[in-house]
């Protein structure tokens, strides 16, 4: 079927195309919700703009990792294309070096200022959303362990793991995927460092949206039991895991067997096809053919009981995960184990259940750290000092910041409201790579007509209805 042949290459004369159509929606999206204008007014790192504003160093690094760049070196190959400088309006746009050097202009309180910046822009498109959007905020925060084959750069040490780097700190929103504050820190640090000071920057953010009840998570680095009286007093929820010290285990311990409840995990999809018979487990067999250790879950229980932890002044809700494991050699069953796992709360009208889903459902902030890593690039640390990598990973989030931005703007409205309503938070979850693809990878011509600048479609893919509709909504004027 493949039977071309006989092929030739040749320049075009006039008609000339670049394969990121998609970038100038997304410009149109920042300068709509007043990103250019707040970057410009609020960042003050330059003396003088000759020829560039502080906006167009931000957003021309998040710009070439939309448009498939992994590194500062890649917006060479942007800056020598002239169809996109085109599309974007400029005769020129910095080089590596100097976005380099714009990241080590960044002090502390430059980073901060612009993380502000960028989380007032997003309040100016949560209330673009249904009411419905404000009825609860859960705000994740986790860390993660950022690696760097760099020798000289200041700041960095030497992680629990072993590895050279710095630990990142995030905090993000559940509903939407969106980085709301990203923290550089050594690598020796640990997990929930500064995250205390981190959750009220959160709340305070979200409070001033508008949302009506907030939700904070976090694994058992975050238990954070010196803050919960204070978030408690200022009607905010959270889960938080606890280690499983002695004491907790032996409360678990001392629960009548009544009083435990069977827990019954949900199913990840809802199966519309007849059930076919499962495929054989291969790794199942070569761990019992080899006789190597296996761990298999029997059954899971939950329950509660009232906790007062040493530095809390109340009690509060500690609801226990039993799991009974199976431990095993090849087919021979050694013996079997209980572990238990605790969690902490202030919620008072779920159940056991419902505090344990609760709690797991922050394991999605593990595919977000991906996208930030390996998606994104985000966190490549390519400058020479913790301050200036820090200012690099909030600039670089911004890519992934803005994906999110224009799958909110997506209205849902009408007669195929429920459809929209589906393809809206599909682009909402979709990996950074994939959106790309599909909304960024618009082979396209840019062709000036009168006062119009006019991207010319030369491909289809089955988004192509979506993006449109979002860049009709972008055009639309923001409601506040």
């Amino acid at each position: 079927m493949l039977s071309a042949r006989n092929l030739h290459y040749e320049m075009a004369d006039r008609a000339s195309a670049f394969a990121h159509g998609g970038i100038g929606a997304m410009h149109d999206l920042a300068r709509k919700v007043g990103l250019i204008r707040a970057l410009d007014e609020n960042l003050h790192l330059l003396k003088r703009h000759l020829p560039y504003y502080e906006s167009d160093h931000v957003l021309n690094m998040a710009y070439n990792l939309l448009c498939e760049g992994e590194c500062l070196e890649d917006i060479e190959e942007h800056r020598n294309d002239e169809v996109y400088l085109d599309a974007l309006g400029a005769q020129r746009i910095p080089d590596p070096t100097t976005e380099g050097d714009f990241c080590r202009r960044f002090e502390v309180q430059d980073v901060e200022t612009l993380m502000d910046i960028i989380n007032d822009v997003r309040v100016r498109v949560w209330r673009q959303q249904p009411d419905a959007f404000f009825d609860l905020a859960t705000i994740d925060a986790d860390g993660t362990i950022a690696d760097t084959w760099g020798q000289c750069k200041a700041g960095m040490d030497l992680s629990y793991k072993g590895i050279w780097g710095y630990h990142p700190l995030l905090l993000s929103l559940a509903q939407t995927g969106e980085p709301l504050v990203l923290v550089n820190r050594p690598g020796n640090s640990i997990s929930s460092e500064g995250a205390a000071e981190r959750f009220d920057q959160g709340i305070e953010l979200c409070r001033s949206a508008g949302f009506r009840r907030i939700l904070l998570r976090g694994d058992t680095d975050f238990s954070q039991t010196r803050h919960l009286d204070r978030w408690d007093g200022q009607a905010v929820d959270f889960v938080f895991g606890m280690d499983a010290r002695a004491n907790l285990k032996a409360l678990a311990e001392g629960i009548p067997e009544a009083h435990w409840t069977p827990y019954v995990r949900p199913a990840k999809y809802e199966v519309h096809t007849p059930p076919r018979r499962r495929p054989e487990n291969v790794k199942e067999r070569i761990v019992v053919e080899r006789e190597f250790k296996n761990i298999r879950l029997e059954s899971e229980q939950v329950a509660e009981f009232a906790y007062r932890p040493i530095a809390c002044r109340q009690d509060y809700r500690v609801v226990v995960l039993r799991k009974n494991l199976s431990i095993e050699r090849g087919e021979q069953v050694l013996f079997d184990e209980i572990r238990y796992f605790f969690y902490i709360t202030n919620i008072s009208d779920a159940s056991a259940v419902e505090v344990v889903e609760l709690a797991h459902g922050r394991c999605n902030q593990e595919n977000l750290i991906e996208q930030l890593k390996d998606g994104v690039q985000a966190m490549r640390m390519p400058v020479d000092n913790l301050v200036s990598n820090w200012a690099y990973m909030v600039m670089a989030s911004l890519a992934w910041t803005l994906k999110g931005w224009f799958a909110l703007l997506l209205p849902q409205t009408g007669r195929w409201a429920e459809k929209h309503r589906q393809e809206k938070q599909t682009v909402l979850q979709m990996e950074f790579k994939r959106f790309r693809r599909m909304f960024i990878g618009l082979v396209c011509q840019v062709v000036r007509t009168g006062r119009r600048m006019v991207y010319r479609l030369l491909s289809w893919n089955p988004w192509l209805e979506v993006f449109l509709r979002a860049f009709r909504a972008i055009q639309r004027p923001l409601r506040c």
